[in-house]
């Protein structure tokens, strides 16, 4: 149970560093900044799917046993 909340308190962590770097390669003018704004919306969007796509698999391999 330890290990859970661990993770799920990293993965948070994770998104809310992730929606701030967001906001701030929105608000930067730079020619880079362009880039790690696309890079960053498209981990915004992609990395919780996975992680909620790894949550569905373990909990189906569970309920196998």
């Amino acid at each position: 149970m330890r290990h859970k909340r661990l993770l799920a308190m990293a993965a948070a962590i994770l998104l809310l560093l992730l929606y701030a770097s967001t906001i701030v390669f929105a608000l930067m003018d730079s020619p880079l900044s362009q880039s790690l704004l696309m890079a960053s919306l498209f981990c915004t969007i992609v990395v919780p799917s996975i992680l909620y796509g790894y949550y569905v698999i373990i909990k189906y391999r569970k309920d196998k046993k």
